[in-house]
């Protein structure tokens, strides 16, 4: 988005980014849940095997899913994303 003659808003580049490592990050939940879930969960209920009680699918696609996926967004949050402050930069409200 260009104004008559002002260089594009950082902010907006920055904001981008960071939706693009969010969507990212949905991905790699899906796809780690999906694999495990429908991996380890196709087989006869007879052949699971139980972890703390939980079938091993639930297990590995729920409960460590979670986990890992609260540190990516942890680490990802404090090494990757950028404080943007929402005030105008030169200060006008045009």
């Amino acid at each position: 988005m260009r104004k008559a003659g002002k260089p594009t808003d950082k902010r907006f580049k920055i904001s981008h980014r960071e939706a693009l490592i969010g969507v990212i990050l949905v991905l790699i939940n899906f796809f780690w849940w999906f694999g495990f879930g429908y991996g380890l969960g196709s087989e006869k209920v007879e052949n699971y095997t139980y972890i703390f009680g939980f079938p091993a699918w639930f297990f590995y696609s729920c409960i460590i899913g979670l986990i890992v996926m609260i540190i990516l967004v942890s680490i990802t949050v404090k090494f990757l994303f950028k404080e943007v402050p929402f005030e105008d930069e030169e200060g006008d409200l045009k």
